[in-house]
């Protein structure tokens, strides 16, 4: 087995919109998007999350959600950070056709596997990062809460 170590990088909170954008069933499964309202940065990295990006999400009949996210971080010395993962939102057997009815689950974990991208030249160790995300996502707050790692 290879030798590796997990180092904490940083936190962070997405909120999202208001409502999600429900696109309805596809072949795939129910496709549904998130949008990004905003959010804080806090760890190695400080700042904020822009108000823009989204999660282009599907949820599988297993009640599996599959992410798809792109967003920025605007640090605060002004550095911006593109941050794109994937990943799995458990939103439990049930979800599939909750979700066709209009009714959204309260919590899901969330596991991900973010990567950064930068110019910025304080931030260009990012870019040789590949690192692992657990969160979960809380309906009431309406905001998906993360902490990163990297793999090293």
């Amino acid at each position: 087995m290879n030798a590796y170590r997990l180092e904490y990088i940083l936190s962070y909170n997405g909120v999202l919109a208001d409502r999600p954008e429900l696109i309805g069933e596809v072949p795939e499964g129910i496709r549904i998007n998130f949008y990004s309202a905003g959010g804080m940065v806090s760890g190695r990295v400080t700042g904020k999350v822009l108000p823009v990006g989204g999660d282009w999400m599907t949820i599988r009949r297993d009640g599996v959600g599959v992410l798809d996210v792109r967003t920025t971080f605007q640090t605060e010395d002004g550095a911006l950070i593109l941050v794109s993962y994937a990943g799995i939102a458990e939103y439990g057997e049930d979800a599939y056709n909750r979700f066709l009815r209009g009714r959204f689950p309260t919590t899901a974990k969330l596991r991900t596997t973010p990567r950064f991208t930068t110019s910025h030249p304080d931030y260009l160790w990012l870019n040789r990062m590949q690192c692992v995300g657990i969160g979960e996502y809380d309906s009431e707050s309406n905001q998906a809460r993360y902490d990163v790692y990297a793999v090293l």
